[in-house]
């Protein structure tokens, strides 16, 4: 059996923390910010957690499962 590829796309979107939870980045930080208010600017900079219900998912296109 060949090994599992890694999701290209995934790889540069996600990343383990050392607990094992999945890092992800806000989206709406990338273009039109004119009209967005610095708070909420401010707040999509900071890293998230890949929510319970797409955890498996995305482990999956990691190649992590």
């Amino acid at each position: 059996m060949p090994k599992m590829k890694t999701n290209s796309g995934a790889k540069k979107r996600f990343s383990l923390t050392g607990s094992g939870k999945i890092k992800r980045k806000h989206a709406y930080k990338s273009h039109i910010l004119t009209k967005k208010t610095t708070k909420q600017k401010r707040n999509l900079t900071y890293a998230g957690l890949v929510d319970k219900a797409d955890k498996s998912n995305v482990k999956l296109l990691l190649g992590l499962k």
